[in-house]
């Protein structure tokens, strides 16, 4: 028999580990200059902590069973476990809490495909406590940077407002609106057609999805809908984020008030980060604000405002690929250190342990198959490694470069 990963799952090789690490170290050292923390939750979830009050859909989690016949789950997205471990375990915390993670997670693919990838690597932050203009443009801002720092150049971010789409979508019949909502999602324009719709929210619904392109423009088409108060607010909290993210610099922007998420927690602006690279489009993370999901899991049902964003690993690797910035061979060897005779070789260890004290992240070998110099030469010759550390019976010591 050949044993292969479960469907689904995949092995990460010294490369492959080398090149996913290149990646995860840049986008760490961003997350720190914002001065934000790692935390860490666990894999394994309870299923009413997972869904989220209904936001996540039940058929996107794969599910378990434990000995007490209790539901569990493996998590398919970090927001709904860091918000459970806030709110339950971080009572007394100055807010707001920057956090961040780099995690794997896993979903259930809902196609019949064989070895549909089920298991996926994500880095992103949570920004927990505060609500408000400047907390968003932070996030956004801190997105960017994560984009400059991974060398790539050629992406847009798509900026939404769930708040807004959500009220524009309770002019439809309750028993519609979710057909309505998933049209606008998908841009559906054949569902819209079919759907049981006046003329005049037929065209409503069409122009929700033409609600897209550059800030300016599509700001001014939602205000001339008949807005409320509470929704021309809105209006005006969006706009003056886009002017301060355009004060901040080139930003590449792309105003979608279409743009709804799968995952339905977002109280407030929601976003997409999409890459052009050989004309195809890659979303390579999205994010958005969710000031009532903490609320779920307070012990006392007190909401605490919240927005973060996710990067996918796996795309952003794609992308980094065509850059010829990624790693292409795993790290070297310093040293390689050699015992000549059986008698020395508790000095080598010695040795060897010694180099590696001496100097941070110093990377020094043991030589294990034998006393043969050329073939030892060879072998250090072979993996790349420059400084041989020949360890005589009598405890000396004599050091050799290869060219």
């Amino acid at each position: 028999m050949v044993y292969q990963p479960a469907a689904g799952a995949r092995d990460l090789l010294p490369l492959d580990v080398a090149q996913k690490r290149w990646i995860e170290d840049r986008l760490q050292q961003v997350f720190h200059g914002w001065g934000y923390h790692r935390i860490i939750t666990s894999t394994l979830e309870r299923m009413d902590t997972l869904m989220a009050g209904e936001a996540i859909q039940r058929q996107m989690v794969i599910q378990l069973q434990n000995g007490q016949d209790e539901e569990l789950g493996l998590r398919p997205e970090l927001t709904a476990s860091i918000a459970r471990a806030v709110a339950t375990r971080m009572a007394g915390v100055t807010y707001p809490q920057r956090l961040y993670y780099n995690a794997n997670v896993f979903r259930r693919t809902w196609e019949n495909k064989h070895n549909r990838q089920q298991e996926f690597y994500q880095a992103g932050v949570e920004l927990l406590g505060v609500g408000g203009l400047l907390a968003n443009a932070e996030v956004l801002l801190l997105a960017k940077n994560c984009l400059t720092a991974l060398g790539l150049q050629d992406w847009h971010l798509i900026l939404g407002e769930a708040g807004i789409t959500r009220s524009l979508l309770e002019a439809f019949p309750v028993n519609i609106q979710g057909q309505v909502r998933s049209a606008i999602a998908h841009l559906d324009r054949i569902a819209i057609d079919n759907l049981p719709l006046s003329d005049t929210l037929r065209d409503r619904a069409r122009m929700m999805m033409d609600l897209r392109g550059d800030s300016g423009d599509v700001l001014q088409k939602v205000s001339s809908l008949d807005l409320d108060p509470a929704q021309q607010e809105t209006v005006n909290h969006l706009k003056s984020l886009v002017e301060l993210l355009k004060s901040e610099g080139d930003f590449p922007l792309i105003l979608d008030l279409s743009l709804i998420q799968t995952i339905d927690y977002y109280t407030g602006i929601v976003f997409e980060i999409v890459s052009h690279t050989n004309s195809q489009a890659t979303v390579l993370g999205r994010g958005g604000r969710y000031d009532q999901l903490l609320g779920l899991y307070h012990p006392q049902g007190e909401n605490i405002p919240g927005i973060g964003f996710v990067l996918n690993i796996e795309d952003l690797y794609q992308v980094i690929l065509t850059t010829n910035q990624l790693p292409q061979s795993t790290p070297v060897s310093d040293w390689l250190v050699v015992a000549q005779t059986a008698n020395a070789e508790a000095t080598a260890l010695s040795h060897a342990q010694k180099l590696r004290d001496s100097t941070e992240a110093i990377r020094v070998e043991i030589y294990l198959s034998g006393r043969d110099m050329e073939a030892i030469r060879q072998y250090a010759s072979d993996r790349g490694i420059t400084q041989i550390a020949w360890v005589k019976s009598d405890g000396s010591i004599a050091n050799e470069s290869l060219g």
